[in-house]
């Protein structure tokens, strides 16, 4: 059976471990971490199943966290946790996609129910397929795990770069997927030279999706990318 990870952003030292330590006693695996700018570049580097996120952080707040991460994953699960107790906050939480939003001192009891009862939602839309996810892309089946692209019979096997930044673009299909989003996830800073490289790999994917005339990966001046697919 899979274990659940969950990510936990919280720059108060004594109940970071409390909650790591409450959360493994549970059968959670847990990763900690000190500030906004280090849980995006663990998150972007390892699939977690939900994220706790302190919103005030040093270094990136868990607002400007999660909109960062909701730009390449719209779909993991986001619960934050705050000393705020102000209506404004929690609205601003919820618009920047946020499941629940707990309002410390809380009791570990009460997150634990919270957190069963989110990834019991979320795991209901996943056992309809236990297999790790395949995207579909026109005419190609794109598999992230082999890193292979196929289509006609012909499978194409990817460089590593070149499938985190088809799975990004997969996952934003018919949307924009920001440069900057996309530079941190999969090169860890968004470098004149990181950005360059991207550039070429990006060349690269549309080649390779060439072949289907209904699928088109287009440049969005001044923001990103986008994987289109034509009905």
């Amino acid at each position: 059976m899979k274990t659940t990870r969950i990510l936990i952003a919280e720059d108060d030292p004594n109940l970071g471990t409390i909650l790591a330590e409450y959360l493994q006693a549970k059968h959670y695996e847990v990763k900690l971490v000190e500030n906004g700018q280090i849980a995006f570049e663990e998150f972007a580097k390892s699939e977690y199943d939900l994220l706790l996120l302190d919103v005030m952080m040093p270094v990136k707040d868990g607002f400007t966290l999660a909109q960062e991460i909701r730009k390449i994953n719209k779909e993991v699960p986001i619960i934050f946790l705050t000393a705020k107790s102000m209506k404004e906050d929690t609205i601003e939480g919820f618009k920047l996609g946020a499941d629940d939003y707990v309002t410390k001192p809380f009791s570990m009891e009460e997150l634990l129910l919270r957190i069963s009862a989110i990834l019991r939602r979320t795991s209901a839309k996943d056992q309809e397929d236990d297999k790790p996810k395949n995207y579909t892309i026109g005419k190609f089946e794109f598999d992230p795990r082999l890193q292979t692209l196929t289509a006609d019979d012909e499978t194409k096997k990817l460089t590593s770069k070149e499938s985190q930044l088809l799975k990004l673009l997969c996952m934003n299909k018919n949307e924009v997927l920001e440069r900057e989003s996309a530079l941190k996830a999969i090169w860890g800073d968004d470098s004149y030279f990181n950005s360059r490289s991207m550039d070429v790999y990006i060349t690269k994917l549309r080649k390779y999706l060439k072949p289907d005339e209904q699928v088109e990966l287009i440049n969005v001046h001044g923001r990103g990318f986008k994987l289109i697919e034509l009905k």
